[in-house]
């Protein structure tokens, strides 16, 4: 008799409950780093909307993500092509994998673990294998296509146990969708670059792949991206074997299985039509200020949680998310991003408390270089920046959920975010008063709220409320040292039965 607990079927996989660690964690770390952490370029976009804005023709070509070089190389005249002439000549992208692994000589995915451990991340993602189909493992999958097309280092095993060691889950991405050693053809435009799953023989190598890491490294997280090569129903049967293999695991939401609609799109005709929608679509949105800043993936047939991309939802969700982003406009490294081209660290943790506010995780970026493994001193300070605030104001933000209502103001303008937990609800003013007392605009929330003992939690001080015209204030509740922080955190702690 079989001890599997989820059968091959959507019935059954769809039966697996969100684990509590992730929906507990909020905060997680993406990592994208490989052979195009070498040449660390791409074209000078500044947010992967603006590829599409008036330049779908090349869109995939002028994406600002450095680790779409390979496809951008390929493209004659492009800014990534006339980059690899001036400093590389007409040397191969395969050759960076000499650099990449003598910059590994000097990794220390312990250091690392750390840095992820102080910015107050729960879980991390490896990406082991992006579009350029270079792995990051010793897979025992050969690549019919390029030989010995991974790393020397088993970057997976060793990060997945350095985080491991530190209390962190693990868990991999696979570019499922793009694998650019088995198709060498570019991509210029959407259409043609979600239709260029290749052929043959690589979905039975992409499943083989997969089912390697789950078995090798049991991931708690198998983040897939673009589509799936498969069917239905291998997609799946390798769905509830992770599931056996990793009960607490979770999967993301970009497996779009092979179906008529996408193995169609593999057609040129089609892909021309297709793209010209898309292309209409998008100028006339524009024209209007409403272009979608971000991508959103479409559902496919199972997940667990939702990914958008450089965007978040607006609204609480009955569904657990992801925002996934870069603290610059690429997830790769890009050696010409200085400082004034990262996100501010303000900013981050702001759209950090919003996601959780409405049911969302940030899964943040780091693209360490290749040359040296080393990451970016921009991005480690914004990592302990993240780190010094939850360190003050985790409670508001670990293992909380979204309240009744996610959002509110102050009487001066300020954005006010909530989350909850049994016994209290948590007010995040996202930005600091210039006067020592908030008031929370409101009158639907006074009744619930009035009546709450209030602590701040950066030193748990006791606030005093009192009811004003203008809504809750809360007396006193600007500490000094908060004036240069990004925000206060407040709990109403309520007496049972109030």
């Amino acid at each position: 008799m079989s001890s599997a607990r989820y059968a091959p079927t959507l019935e059954s996989i769809r039966s697996h409950p969100i684990p509590t660690w992730f929906d507990d964690a909020k905060f997680g770390i993406f990592i994208h780093w490989g052979l195009f952490s070498v040449p660390g370029f791409a074209a000078p976009t500044s947010h992967i909307s603006d590829a599409f804005s008036g330049n779908h023709d090349n869109a995939m070509v002028m994406t600002p993500y450095t680790e779409w070089y390979w496809n951008a190389l390929r493209v004659p005249g492009s800014p990534t092509a006339e980059f690899h002439a001036t400093h590389y000549g007409d040397r191969p992208y395969t050759n960076f994998r000499d650099d990449f692994n003598a910059g590994l000589r000097q990794w220390d995915p312990d250091e690392w673990a750390r840095l992820f451990q102080r910015a107050g991340a729960r879980y991390v993602v490896l990406v082991s294998k992006h579009h350029d189909g270079y792995c990051l493992w010793p897979s025992q999958v050969a690549n019919p296509h390029q030989e010995n097309w991974c790393s020397e280092r088993d970057i997976v095993g060793e990060l997945g146990q350095a985080v491991r060691a530190v209390g962190l889950r693990f868990g991999v991405y696979y570019s499922g969708g793009i694998d650019w050693s088995w198709n060498t053809r570019p991509a210029r435009t959407f259409a043609e670059f979600v239709g260029s799953v290749p052929k043959g023989g690589y979905a039975a190598y992409a499943e083989a792949q997969v089912r390697e890491l789950i078995e090798r490294y049991s991931p708690d997280v198998l983040w897939n991206d673009i589509t799936w090569p498969t069917d239905l129903e291998s997609m799946v049967a390798l769905m509830a074997d992770y599931y056996d293999a990793v009960p607490d695991g979770v999967i993301n939401d970009r497996w779009m299985h092979q179906n008529f609609a996408l193995r169609l799109l593999s057609r040129r005709p089609v892909q021309r039509v297709v793209d010209a929608l898309i292309d209409r679509s998008n100028r006339r949105a524009y024209a209007k200020g409403e272009g979608q800043k971000g991508i959103v993936p479409p559902r496919p047939a199972h997940f667990d949680f939702r990914t958008p991309e450089y965007t978040r939802f607006d609204e609480i969700t009955p569904y657990k998310w992801e925002a996934t982003k870069g603290m610059s406009a690429s997830f790769g490294y890009n050696r010409n991003h200085a400082d004034a081209d990262y996100e501010p660290a303000e900013e981050l943790i702001t759209g950090f408390i919003d996601a959780v506010s409405k049911n969302g995780n940030l899964l943040l970026n780091v693209g360490p270089r290749g040359e040296d493994a080393a990451i970016p001193p921009q991005q480690v300070e914004r990592l302990e920046a993240m780190g010094g605030w939850l360190d003050a104001n985790g409670e508001a933000i670990y293992g909380t959920r979204p309240w009744e209502r996610a959002d509110a103001e102050t009487s001066d303008g300020f954005p006010v975010r909530f989350t909850r937990r049994e016994d209290r609800v948590y007010a995040i003013v996202l930005g600091v008063p210039a006067t020592d007392d908030i008031v929370i605009q409101g009158d639907p929330m006074l009744a619930a709220m009035s009546n709450a003992r209030v602590r701040r939690l950066s030193d748990d001080a006791t606030i005093e409320t009192t009811t004003v015209d203008a809504g809750l204030c809360l007396r006193d509740a600007v500490p000094e040292q908060a004036r240069s922080g990004s925000g206060v955190a407040l709990a109403f702690e309520f007496s049972p039965g109030s």
